[in-house]
């Protein structure tokens, strides 16, 4: 009886511990996912034209990747050493194995978009605020992010 006993509350820790993995992974994926929409979504649609220009949907999408760049560090902090199941992009190992270059890559893309807010006024002024905004992402996407599917 006590084997058993043993036994289910080692399974049970088990699967606590990957429940908590899993939403590490997914607390991870849900702020890239966030700025991936501000980004993708808003600002490089209007960008090819895929959706009119709008000011205050752009000056939405710059508030929020304002609020979020910051955070990506801390978020970033607990390694859930697993992907969210049937994401298309997960975190690299790298991230944990070198987490000093990987904080060093925020600081940049938080001034790009500092130094573009309030200066989108049109589709030419959001294609170069676009360009350095995800030129800085894709300084970090290109070591730290994986394709997964």
């Amino acid at each position: 009886m006590l084997r058993m006993i043993v036994a289910v509350g080692s399974l049970l820790l088990g699967v606590g511990a990957v429940m908590a993995q899993q939403e590490i992974a997914v607390q991870q994926d849900n702020l890239m996912r966030g700025q991936a929409k501000s980004l993708y979504n808003v600002m490089l649609k209007m960008v090819k034209g895929e959706i009119p220009y709008n000011q205050a949907a752009v000056d939405n999408a710059i508030k929020e990747l304002e609020e979020s760049v910051p955070k990506i560090a801390t978020v970033f902090t607990p390694n859930p050493k697993q992907d969210v199941v049937g994401s298309h992009y997960g975190a690299s190992q790298k991230i944990w194995q070198n987490k000093a270059d990987f904080d060093s890559k925020i600081p940049p893309a938080a001034k790009a978009i500092a130094d573009v807010k309030g200066k989108i006024k049109d589709k030419a002024s959001l294609r170069v605020a676009y360009t350095n905004i995800n030129d800085r992402c894709n300084d970090c996407h290109e070591t730290y992010r994986v394709k997964l599917k």
